[in-house]
């Protein structure tokens, strides 16, 4: 009996075992053969309210799946550009190995993954967790910089210290700016009360940061923005879910109103992706328990292999 194929399977997106984008699974990270890896950091003690985002690599990967058809890449009609298409190496190492209430030894941990993902010459993707993540993520770039930080966020996150704390998801843009091989931050979507005091405003400014808030960027439009990021500079980019309006993303600890719609973020990356170098990614405090539609996770999935796509593009 024929079922309009006569090889191979169709692995439609609910089959098989969700790795990113139902890429190839691949744990030895002695041997990464790819031109993107992807690894979790599902890691969430540094949360200040609602814990829950070191359930986001899972999430993101479950949700990744939805567009994993298979079928010649992922074509753009806007674009007349395949994305994603034949050719592309893109691997799953899994997750770095966290250990319950240790900070330091879990982000020990998720700085070697990157690292391991570095020294193969590969892109890293790092689905959080929170995003005190970012702080080893950064750190495992120190020999292979210098780099500029792009921050998708409705935070700051530029806490010097809090209580003894300087390893929380409010420090890790503070602890960027102390890193020698980052040049200077670009930080957008800041808005509302916000995680940092006035004095943290004013010393991220004073390190070399560019804080625009969603309306600000708005009145400028993405052209404009992307020119303030400057020309020649390697990009990391950090994306925290909250950045993105809580009506479309809702599954996140510290939900912010009058954030990002999806196309904002989208043509800000796609624009930075076009004119410059993207070196890493992380992106983090997607807590799926609190959105039980999933629409959270789909749009970090999507968000991400549309940049992952526009990057092996370029």
């Amino acid at each position: 009996m024929s079922h309009g194929y006569e090889s191979g399977r169709l692995n439609l997106p609910f089959v098989g075992i969700s790795t990113f984008g139902k890429y190839p699974y691949h744990p030895d990270w002695e041997t990464i053969d790819a031109d993107v890896a992807i690894v979790g950091a599902p890691y969430d003690f540094g949360t200040q309210w609602r814990a829950g985002a070191r359930f986001g690599p899972r999430g993101i990967r479950e949700a990744s799946t939805l567009f994993a058809f298979g079928h010649a890449g992922a074509y753009d009609h806007e674009d007349d550009k395949t994305y994603l298409g034949e050719g592309t190496r893109i691997v799953d190492i899994g997750d770095a190995d966290i250990v319950h209430t240790d900070t330091e030894q879990s982000h020990a941990n998720i700085e070697k993954a990157v690292r391991a993902i570095l020294r193969a010459k590969a892109l890293p993707v790092v689905l959080g967790g929170d995003h005190s993540i970012n702080i080893p993520c950064v750190r495992a770039f120190s020999d292979a910089g210098p780099i500029h930080i792009l921050q998708i966020d409705a935070h700051l996150d530029f806490v010097d210290e809090r209580h003894g704390v300087r390893h929380g998801h409010g420090n890790p843009m503070r602890r960027a700016a102390e890193q020698n091989h980052v040049t200077g931050l670009t930080q957008l979507g800041i808005r509302n009360v916000s995680s940092t005091a006035k004095e943290g405003y004013e010393a991220a400014r004073a390190m070399g940061s560019d804080i625009l808030s969603v309306r600000q960027v708005r009145a400028l439009g993405a052209d404009a923005v992307i020119a303030r990021i400057p020309e020649q500079a390697n990009i990391y980019l950090t994306v925290d879910i909250d950045g993105f309006d809580p009506s479309i993303a809702p599954g996140t600890g510290t939900p912010s109103h009058g954030g990002f719609l999806y196309y904002e973020v989208l043509e800000l990356i796609a624009g930075v992706a076009a004119r410059q170098n993207i070196v890493g990614i992380d992106l983090v405090e997607v807590a799926p328990d609190y959105d039980h539609s999933g629409t959270t996770s789909i749009l970090a999935a999507q968000i991400l292999l549309n940049t992952i796509g526009r990057i092996l593009h370029r």
